[in-house]
């Protein structure tokens, strides 16, 4: 279990934030601790705020007396609503916020279930209550509290974690953004791409594409990025999404950092000619566009396509997941170009392809299994993620860090209080 401690000055803030989702039923109300309520067991928020009424009125001179806490158990963990009451409690116990006025919500918002805690750090005395090694004690509770309630530890999934598949996102589960947000936010930190396009490309494999929108603010033009899901076709079907709910990284600065830094690397990379080759030895065994697509797809390589109206291929983009680059075709050769692949699957004008392979290279025939092996031994860096890659049918492309099930909307929430507390002092 990982608990989350947050601080902040806003108590309607903090209330506003959990009772937004429990009108949105994707939260409840689980329990409370000195909270009044209605006579039919019911929750508002100018009842749950008199009930802090008193403690905040006392407070002497703790600037930010408002604490707001989530603990999540593994999305393995099956926590009942009364082994998760009791969690809260005993949480709140070892913290020192026993005698304390709190409110705990159970959020259903995202993949797994997880608690929220609103409570405030002073007493009724208007006293702070101690957060001294406030983190060291909260990890030795949600240690303690594993063992106690037979939970999954999450030091040891730490310790012993492997990097899982992401899947794309399904519009249809209705927890769109944080999907998104799984994807988006960490595509950066593992992929190399040096466009738009390619950016697109390799977002693409998981039903989501990004605009680029301009206008003018106060005289000054302004550049950014909106994303959208896609369906199974390829159209939209969700609101645009502004990238700064995504974090710094999806916003359009920061991608064009990310894109000057990914073309000095790929500019001399090594990879570039293994990609090359392995996509040639493709070319000539291959009998057609969907044969060719799946014997990439079998050694980690995506193709996405960028087609006109009337079918003309004015584009195509290869993602390598063992170096983790992403190519337009005419980057690796201009045999690769778009106009290569239309000539091929439009007008049935297959490339004539000349090998030239090293002294040092294996001879081997064009099958799939020659291309996967020739492949997998110049790229032993990254043996693991071309093995995983190649065992799962449902690569669509992309193999990140575990952060699936992560609360998006609880973090955006805990950097606008950030901000709000700095805005203050300045």
């Amino acid at each position: 279990m990982i608990a989350k401690i947050g601080r902040g000055k806003s108590l309607f803030g903090a209330l506003s934030y959990n009772m937004d989702k429990v009108k949105n039923n994707t939260a409840t109300v689980l329990a409370g601790q000195k909270i009044i309520e209605s006579p039919d067991g019911s929750f508002t928020i100018p009842q749950i705020s008199n009930s802090f009424k008193a403690y905040l009125a006392a407070n002497r001179k703790t600037e930010k007396p408002i604490v707001h806490i989530s603990l999540n158990p593994d999305p393995d963990d099956n926590v009942n609503d009364a082994d998760y009451k009791a969690i809260a409690k005993d949480y709140m116990e070892k913290m020192g916020y026993g005698k304390q006025p709190f409110v705990v919500f159970k959020h259903n918002d995202i993949e797994r279930s997880h608690l929220h805690i609103v409570t405030v750090c002073v007493d009724d005395g208007g006293r702070k209550i101690s957060d001294t090694f406030e983190k060291r004690r909260s990890m030795a509770a949600c240690r303690e509290l594993e063992r106690y309630y037979n939970l999954k530890s999450a030091v040891e999934k730490k310790q012993n974690r492997t990097e899982p598949i992401f899947k794309p996102v399904n519009y249809k589960t209705g927890d769109t953004k944080s999907q998104m947000a799984a994807v988006i936010r960490y595509l950066p930190r593992y992929y190399q791409y040096t466009t738009l396009g390619t950016y697109n490309a390799l977002l693409s494999l998981f039903n989501i594409t990004a605009e680029e929108v301009k206008g003018q603010y106060n005289g000054t033009a302004r550049q950014g990025l909106v994303y959208f899901a896609l369906n199974e076709k390829g159209e939209k079907t969700s609101n645009p999404f502004k990238a700064s709910l995504f974090g710094k990284s999806a916003g359009y600065n920061e991608l064009e950092l990310h894109f000057n830094k990914s073309k000095e690397k790929l500019q001399n990379s090594p990879d570039r000619s293994t990609i090359k080759s392995t996509i040639e030895k493709t070319i000539q065994a291959a009998t057609g566009e969907d044969d060719f697509k799946a014997r990439l797809k079998n050694v980690g390589i995506n193709t996405v396509l960028r087609r006109t109206a009337d079918n003309r291929i004015y584009g195509i983009t290869f993602i390598d997941h063992e170096s983790r680059s992403v190519w337009n075709g005419s980057q690796l050769g201009k045999n690769l170009s778009a106009g290569v692949f239309n000539d091929w699957w439009n007008n049935g004008i297959k490339p004539k392809i000349e090998l030239q392979a090293p002294s040092s290279e294996k001879t081997t025939d064009t099958t799939n299994q020659s291309i996967a092996e020739d492949k997998n031994s110049e790229n032993q860096s990254n043996q693991s993620l071309s093995n995983t890659a190649n065992g799962m049918s449902d690569i669509f492309g992309g193999l990140l860090p575990q952060t699936a099930g992560e609360d998006y909307e609880e973090e955006a929430f805990a950097r606008q209080m950030k901000k709000r507390s700095r805005g203050r002092k300045r």
